[in-house]
C-alpha cells in the first residue's frame, strides 16, 4: 500500500529535510548533472572477471564492493576505524578514473596512474551540483594518507581482485601472463598490516602457481 509519508519539500517545521537544506538555492538540473559524472564510473571497466559470468566488472561495482568489504573486515575483526570515513574512502577511491581510466596494477605506467586521476578529481570537485566540499581531499586521503582507514582499504583493494582471480581460475592472469613474482611483490605490504590476510593470500598464490593460473618466476 503506498505511505502517506513525502520528502518533498514543505513549510512544515517538523520536515527535518527542509530544517537542514536550502531548497531554493538549489537548481535540480546542476543536482542532476553531478548524479551522471558520477554515473560515468560505471562505463570504465577493469581486469577482473565477475565471477560465473564472462564480463570484466567496471570500477563502480569494484568501489560498491569495497565499501561493502571494508565495512565487514572492520566489523568481523573489530577494527578500531572511523567507519564513516573509511566507507566514503572506498567510494570515491576509483573516482579519478572516469577521466584517466583504470590501469593495471601490474601494467608498467601504474606509477604515474595517480596524476591523471587526481586531475580527474579536481574536475569533479569543480562540477557544478556536487554537494561534497571534501571530495578531492577524500580522494587524497586514501591515495597518499597513512591512517588506520587508508591502510585497511589499500589491503582489501588488493584482496578482491586478488580473490576474483582465484574464483575464474586465474582468467585475467593467464590472459596477461602474470607471473607468481609480481603478485607476491604486489601483496608484499600486507604481510605488515594485516598478517591473517597476507597469509591466507600466501597460501593461495601457491595455489594458482600449481594449477597455472601464474607464470612461476
Amino acid at each position: 500500500m503506498p505511505s502517506n509519508h513525502s520528502i518533498h519539500p514543505t513549510p512544515s517545521n517538523d520536515n527535518p529535510l527542509t530544517d537542514t537544506a536550502p531548497f531554493d538555492n538549489i537548481n535540480m538540473d546542476d543536482v542532476t548533472h553531478f548524479l551522471l559524472e558520477l554515473d560515468a564510473l560505471k562505463r570504465v571497466n577493469r581486469r577482473s572477471y565477475v565471477t560465473q559470468t564472462t564480463r570484466r566488472e567496471n570500477s563502480a561495482e569494484h568501489s560498491w564492493h569495497l565499501a561493502m568489504a571494508c565495512w565487514s573486515i572492520a566489523d568481523l575483526f573489530a577494527l578500531d576505524v572511523n567507519h564513516e570515513q573509511l566507507l566514503k574512502m572506498a567510494l570515491v577511491h576509483d573516482l579519478g578514473e572516469i577521466d584517466a581510466g583504470d590501469t593495471f596494477l601490474y601494467d608498467n605506467t601504474r606509477h604515474t596512474a595517480h596524476i591523471e586521476e587526481r586531475q580527474g578529481m579536481a574536475r569533479l570537485q569543480a562540477e557544478r551540483g556536487n554537494g561534497i566540499a571534501n571530495l578531492a581531499a577524500v580522494w587524497e586521503a586514501q591515495e597518499t594518507g597513512d591512517s588506520k582507514e587508508a591502510q585497511l582499504l589499500r589491503v582489501v583493494d588488493r584482496l578482491l581482485p586478488f580473490l576474483l582471480n582465484l574464483n575464474t581460475n586465474g582468467q585475467t592472469w593467464i590472459e596477461l601472463g602474470v607471473t607468481r613474482s609480481q603478485v607476491a611483490g604486489a601483496h608484499a605490504f600486507i604481510k605488515d598490516s594485516f598478517p591473517p590476510i597476507h597469509d591466507w593470500l600466501s597460501q593461495r598464490i601457491d595455489y594458482a602457481t600449481k594449477q597455472g593460473w601464474l607464470i612461476d618466476a
